[in-house]
């Protein structure tokens, strides 16, 4: 993609991974790729069925990206793994949402520091709000006490988040992972859970992952810009496809992922307390979401069968578990 640039023999060449859906903004997307001053070897897009002119805008980048059109939306996840399997090795790879613009140096920030410490499986940059620049949109992901993930530094002011750190997760926004992280952490060959369909899939990713070590960053050096298809706010602002979808990949999240231990003793009366409060939200306001818990039911044994996997090679690789 970056045709300017030369590619030295041993330099790890990168890959971007990009799914669509009717992608009103895919062109900032894809010419911020064009001016990066780090080698892109390649750009993956999976169209997951678009219904606007998504594809006729792609057409206009030629051979410079390779276009994978779906005959239906396989969500963000199965899009993705499609994407990833279809990139060329490379050393790394970077899962880029189509309404994120990378400043030009965003990719080279990242793999500068990917390169000094192997045990780095995954890094992002400063993604700030397109409208506010000098307000934070992302550092990554944190979870919360209460299992909850959210966005890392998400409405803070840029000035107070300009420190690189360590952090539970990246945020699929624009992640970079190490291809040697995607293949370890990999469970029957699919990286992001496909039974996610869309959204938290990034969440267990990052859980995944520190269950088998590997580490997070977030480096403020890479900064990029991300136009979200709609408006912090309250939940009425967010569609209830998104919302059914990520309440119930919370409970996959959990049942995957939280380890037992003394601590969780201490941890199961306040969630049941939380969901509890929560279902009675649901069922007074918004009642569409109780929809996806015959899906909770029926995977849970799928569920849980992926968590004995995680932890059997967690328990082999660290023996800490």
């Amino acid at each position: 993609m970056n045709r300017g640039a030369s590619h030295k023999a041993g330099e790890p060449a990168e890959r971007v991974c990009i799914v669509t859906y009717s992608a009103w903004n895919i062109e900032d997307c894809l010419h911020a790729l064009q001016r990066q001053s780090f080698p892109l070897a390649s750009v993956v897009i999976v169209d997951n069925a678009s219904t606007d002119d998504t594809q006729e805008v792609l057409s206009r980048f030629g051979r410079n990206i390779r276009l994978i059109a779906n005959q239906q939306n396989n969500g963000f996840a199965g899009g993705q793994n499609q994407a990833i399997a279809a990139s060329a090795p490379s050393d790394y790879v970077l899962v880029l949402n189509p309404d994120v613009s990378l400043d030009p140096d965003y990719v080279a920030e990242i793999v500068a520091v990917m390169e000094r410490d192997p045990r780095i499986g995954s890094a992002t940059g400063m993604l700030v709000r397109a409208d506010q620049p000098d307000t934070m949109d992302s550092a990554g992901l944190v979870l919360r006490p209460d299992r909850n993930a959210a966005d890392l530094a998400a409405g803070e002011r840029v000035a107070d988040w300009t420190s690189p750190r360590e952090i539970f997760g990246v945020s699929g926004a624009a992640a970079m992972y190490r291809r040697a992280m995607i293949k370890d952490i990999s469970d029957g060959g699919q990286f992001f859970d496909e039974d996610f369909f869309a959204y938290k899939e990034d969440v267990d990713v990052a859980w995944r992952a520190r269950h088998l070590g590997w580490t997070a960053v977030y480096v403020p050096s890479a900064r990029a810009v991300h136009r979200r298809g709609w408006k912090p706010g309250g939940r009425r602002s967010v569609p209830l496809f998104v919302r059914r979808h990520s309440y119930q990949n919370r409970f996959f999240t959990l049942i995957k992922n939280e380890p037992f231990g003394p601590h969780l003793f201490l941890l199961l009366p306040r969630l049941l307390l939380i969901e509890a409060a929560k279902l009675g939200y649901i069922i007074l306001f918004e009642p569409g979401l109780l929809a996806c818990w015959p899906r909770i039911m029926k995977l849970l044994p799928t569920m849980l069968g992926k968590r004995r996997r995680l932890f059997r090679r967690a328990v082999s690789k660290r023996g800490d578990i």
